[in-house]
């Protein structure tokens, strides 16, 4: 820490130059007075000090890359991917946050770093909060199933959970006193809900031999489209962390929007996100600060939300990469100029709460087996839906699958900012749904937390059918999100 001397403005240093000697010592006393009362209120234990630092988890060339429907050997690294990591310090608790370039990693992974950090530091697990941001030009981490347990990390997993502690313990060792702000600020060019009602039922039809009401990414401008599904969140929310002299330590940023891409085949990238970190780090300034400013964008309730508008016949075309950083500036404009409006606190107090939820594992129906059966024994049989392969694969090995899964919810309050963390590619409205009732003034959702578990519609959208609700894409209980909401809504209350 600076001596309090060294925080005096010039006008003050000069005092001891212009006036008598009396005046000057009672001129002192005064400043020293004034200067010293932030550091009383922190000496009685109300220390608050954050600390930021960057892990690289960029896997060699010929990891597969899994966004798509065929996985593909990385054959080149366009940026580099990394755990992003803040810890804060009210001088009782400690919470970290930790964004990971991935398209979604599984619990057994994040437990293994959370276990590591805990052993090498004592901060509770349950203050230990890991989400993937679901680029979909990173390198799996993803195991073989979402809900059957692996006996064994990969060598992958087993690198990313180790740099992910790393990560954790180099930001704890640039804690530092600070001061943290937080506000949001919306941007509604970007977010467009991808679900569609059909007037074509050619247009929805799914890969069991059925026809469902909604279409996700249907052709652009097509006749049939009626109107979107669901809503959008276009609120960008944002935590900022400064040293007391004002310097950018880090900020975390949420935002509504699945990955954008536009990134050629067999490249590594961490789209937007990674653009966005870059981009709020020379928008505030901190591109030569000690310890290095880190830049972060969790990825919000976005599982049926992208940045398409499919009513547009005619959409601009842009070159690789070209797409995602319009994105990121956009967010990064907003965000710096909310910025500036945001109140600063010295101290603030943090909570954490987090619990186990056991939801049951969707199983096949008698139908979807038949339907398979009869398309196995007719191999000349003309596919009705291009994905029946995919998805007969996916069902047939949900008979290993266990009859429940047990997934990690969590909160953090910092001050009166509320933030849930939810292991599912979850819908807007849940999000929405969170925000309307949780007891805190803000509040935010990051998706993909603590796990990985597949998409998380609504009972309403299952009763819609499209990709997200089928069995293989979705693997719980259609009511998992009414229970998901009430748990944390609960923990949200026992922060309180």
């Amino acid at each position: 820490m600076q001596s309090i001397l060294a925080t005096f403005p010039a006008s003050r240093r000069d005092c001891f130059h212009q006036l008598t000697r009396l005046a000057c010592a009672a001129s002192a006393i005064a400043a020293l007075f004034l200067t010293a009362l932030p550091i009383a209120a922190q000496a009685d234990g109300k220390t608050f000090r954050a600390g930021a630092a960057t892990s690289n988890i960029t896997p060699p060339l010929g990891e597969m890359i899994v966004g798509g429907w065929e996985p593909m050997p990385a054959q080149h690294i366009h940026d580099e991917l990394y755990a992003r990591c803040l810890v804060l310090d009210d001088g009782t608790t400690k919470l970290a946050i930790v964004i990971c370039d991935n398209v979604g990693i599984p619990h057994e992974v994040f437990d293994a770093a959370k276990t590591a950090i805990h052993e090498a530091t004592e901060i509770p697990i349950a203050n230990l909060m890991m989400a993937s941001t679901h680029t979909h030009s990173a390198t799996t981490a993803r195991g073989e199933s979402k809900v059957i347990e692996q006996s064994e990390l990969t060598e992958y997993q087993k690198f990313l959970a180790s740099r992910i502690a790393d990560g954790v313990r180099c930001a704890l060792n640039h804690l530092q006193p600070a001061k943290i702000g937080w506000g949001s600020v919306d941007e509604p060019s970007e977010v467009f809900n991808r679900r569609w009602f059909v007037t074509d039922p050619q247009l929805a039809t799914n890969p069991f031999g059925g026809i469902d009401q909604v279409r996700m990414n249907p052709p652009r401008g097509h006749a049939a489209l009626d109107r979107q599904a669901g809503p959008v969140d276009p609120e960008v929310s944002f935590v900022s962390v400064q040293s007391l002299d004002g310097s950018a330590i880090a900020l975390l940023a949420n935002y509504s929007l699945h990955y954008v891409g536009g990134v050629p085949r067999n490249e590594v990238s961490a789209d937007y996100f990674g653009y966005f970190a870059r981009a709020i780090e020379k928008r505030l300034g901190a591109t030569e600060t000690t310890p290095a400013f880190v830049g972060m964008l969790s990825n919000g309730t976005s599982g049926d939300v992208n940045n398409i508008d499919f009513r547009d016949k005619t959409p601009k075309r842009y070159a690789s990469y070209e797409k995602m950083q319009e994105v990121a500036n956009k967010i990064a404009d907003r965000v710096y100029d909310a910025h500036g409006g945001i109140d600063f606190h010295d101290w603030v107090k943090l909570s954490a709460a987090s619990t186990p939820l056991t939801l049951k594992v969707r199983k096949p129906t008698q139908e979807m087996r038949d339907y398979f059966d009869a398309l196995a024994k007719n191999s000349e049989q003309s596919p009705r839906h291009r994905r029946e392969a995919i998805y007969a694969n996916r069902i047939a090995k949900l008979d290993e699958a266990p009859d429940t899964v047990d997934i990690q919810l969590q909160t953090f309050g910092i001050g009166d900012l509320g933030i849930a963390a939810i292991p599912f590619e979850t819908f807007t409205e849940t999000g929405l749904e969170l925000k309307a009732k949780a007891p805190t003034k803000q509040m935010f959702t990051i998706e993909l937390a603590n796990g990985s578990f597949g998409y998380l519609p609504t009972p309403r959208q299952h009763r819609f059918g499209g990709y997200e609700t089928w069995l293989g894409t979705n693997y719980v209980q259609e009511d998992a999100t009414e229970k998901i909401v009430e748990t944390l809504l609960g923990l949200f209350d026992t922060m309180k």
